[in-house]
């Protein structure tokens, strides 16, 4: 897709749009999106894309209906747990021990009414300082986004005034207008800066690092001053390295829904990701870097999950002394 081929309110949107972050991003995006759009197998990484072949979908719903575990995917879907993660962090500013992060990721808010309706029950009446959101807020990987801003629309009044966003692979960049007009900041390979009795701490958000591959750290971290504690949100764990070794203090992500189907035991079978299985849900650590996968709020291909049930989390921050390094992962 050009931005020509683009509807006149929406071609002026993205110009705007790609006079922020640049011409080239805004051209590569949508002409990937373009050249990808419901494609099952293509060449280079991530040859095959389960989530591109809808025939695959119908195939494990039925399979699921078969041996009688559909309706109990189902309703596990629907069980959104609410789990909190503590991070202490050696550079925290003093002004931000406390302070607390709604993190949702995976949303795919236009998978269902009823659980558009169970999410937003579940962030009712949370207490927290910022939300951040990790991208995937589509269920297919293409077609008609309007439902899913729309769904998004009714979330939105209860995730209080400070929301960021990066995009996801499910993601169109076509969206990002809608949603900063509804008050999301989408980061695209941008940061922002929080400030907080005197002190601050960095929100640095990349683009797509999966299907993409339009993500750039240098640029997004261009105005980040040296030694600042800076949180980074990216859809999925795929960029670790780079972003540990760029002196990131958090790394917050999603995209794996933590296999959704897994074998007992929360064991996942496909993570659709490049990163360590190990990365693949919940906290962990890459040297001095503390990262968390979020499992996902929704679900992707068939709606339901096994021995993976979705989750909404809250990251508390805690100042603390001093993180050993470690070499190589570890799981928190």
């Amino acid at each position: 897709m050009r931005l020509s081929d683009c509807e006149p309110a929406e071609r002026r949107a993205l110009t705007l749009l790609g006079e922020r972050i640049g011409r080239t991003h805004l051209r590569q995006r949508l002409g990937i999106e373009g050249d990808h759009e419901a494609q099952i197998v293509r060449k280079g990484t991530h040859f095959f894309h389960l989530e591109n072949w809808y025939a695959a979908h119908l195939l494990i719903r039925a399979v699921l209906s078969v041996v009688g575990m559909h309706g109990r995917g189902r309703r596990n879907a629907l069980n959104i747990q609410t789990r909190h993660n503590e991070i202490r962090l050696e550079k925290l500013p003093l002004a931000f021990d406390g302070y607390t992060i709604l993190h949702l990721s995976d949303l795919h808010l236009d998978s269902s009414r009823e659980y558009a309706d169970r999410l937003m029950d579940c962030v009712r009446g949370l207490r927290y300082d910022i939300c951040v959101m990790t991208g995937d807020f589509r269920f297919r990987t293409h077609g008609p986004y309007a439902p899913a801003l729309e769904a998004l629309e009714r979330l939105r009044p209860l995730l209080g005034e400070s929301v960021y966003a990066v995009l996801g692979n499910h993601d169109t960049i076509r969206m990002v207008p809608g949603l900063e007009a509804m008050g999301i900041r989408v980061l695209m390979n941008e940061s922002v800066r929080i400030d907080r009795e005197g002190e601050a701490l960095t929100i640095v958000g990349i683009d797509d690092a999966h299907y993409y591959r339009t993500d750039n750290l240098q640029k997004a971290a261009a105005d980040v001053t040296a030694g600042a504690c800076a949180i980074l949100l990216s859809h999925t764990p795929e960029p670790y390295r780079h972003a540990a070794h760029d002196d990131y203090s958090v790394m917050l992500c999603g995209h794996t829904h933590g296999g959704q189907i897994c074998l007992p035991g929360g064991a996942p079978i496909i993570t659709d990701s490049d990163a360590p299985r190990a990365l693949a849900r919940g906290a962990w650590q890459y040297h001095a870097m503390v990262g968390y996968t979020s499992v996902g709020c929704g679900v992707s291909i068939v709606d339901v999950r096994l021995n993976c049930p979705p989750e909404i989390t809250l990251h508390h921050l805690k100042c603390c002394q001093q993180i050993a390094p470690v070499s190589g992962i570890s799981i928190g």
